[in-house]
């Protein structure tokens, strides 16, 4: 049995719901992290920024719940079944998780485009790099590109037996090609070649538009009551 030392930070206002406080608790630095000890942490609700792994613990309220969709039960909706048709020439390149000044550039322009006034808005390299790569977790940087463009890259973690989409980003003027969705969905095809089970999606917040979406893909999992239980 690992013990796994956990800090829980004070209380702050809320990024997602107004007038609330938020804490989390956080796997401590000091703790030597790895894929392996993640694929199970993230099965407890955990989920990953940069190095830090962090869940939730909010003493009054419990709208964070984590996500994860079982690919072999998944069935396509009508709006995604258009969501691949637009991309049937979109092309993608699975590439390891390094810097790259033309993602880079992308990733502010849509920072500025679609979260102008989040924190992320003012991201410097170093900044980016470190929330979306880790020194220890298995990380892909899946690039879509429309034509000869580079139109949005997903960063997946890659565990024992799920892909876990960390954060997806897209050109701008791109945006009616639905990339978000078509990163997702190919996600779970590339799960299913891989025989991998499952993909995470991250916190679903019902009383959130930006965080609300998770469940348009169906059927999906909320770990609720420390069990996972299909949500609708």
């Amino acid at each position: 049995m690992i013990s796994i030392p956990i800090f829980v930070t004070d209380q702050s206002p809320c990024s997602y719901l107004d007038k609330r406080n938020a804490q989390s608790a956080f796997v401590h630095p000091s703790f030597s992290q790895s894929t392996t000890i993640y694929s199970q942490l993230i099965e407890q609700g955990f989920r990953r920024s940069g190095n830090e792994v962090y869940a939730p613990r909010c003493p009054t309220c419990s709208e964070c719940i984590p996500t994860r969709i079982a690919v072999e039960q998944f069935k396509v909706s009508k709006n995604q079944k258009r969501c691949l048709k637009r991309n049937l020439k979109t092309s993608v390149i699975i590439k390891p998780a390094q810097f790259e000044q033309e993602h880079y550039d992308m990733y502010m322009r849509y920072q500025k485009d679609r979260h102008q006034d989040g924190g992320m808005a003012n991201s410097t390299e170093e900044d980016y790099i470190n929330f979306l790569s880790s020194q220890w977790c298995n990380t892909l940087f899946v690039e879509f590109s429309i034509g000869d463009k580079c139109a949005a890259v997903a960063i997946v973690d890659l565990l024992d037996n799920a892909l876990s989409a960390v954060y997806t980003f897209f050109e701008p003027k791109f945006s009616n090609y639905s990339l978000g969705t078509f990163a997702v969905l190919w996600q779970i095809e590339h799960a299913l070649q891989m025989e991998l089970e499952f993909v995470y999606l991250g916190y679903w917040i019902k009383h959130c538009g930006k965080m609300s979406y998770k469940t348009q893909y169906q059927p999906i999992q909320g770990f609720i009551m420390n069990e996972w239980k299909e949500i609708s």
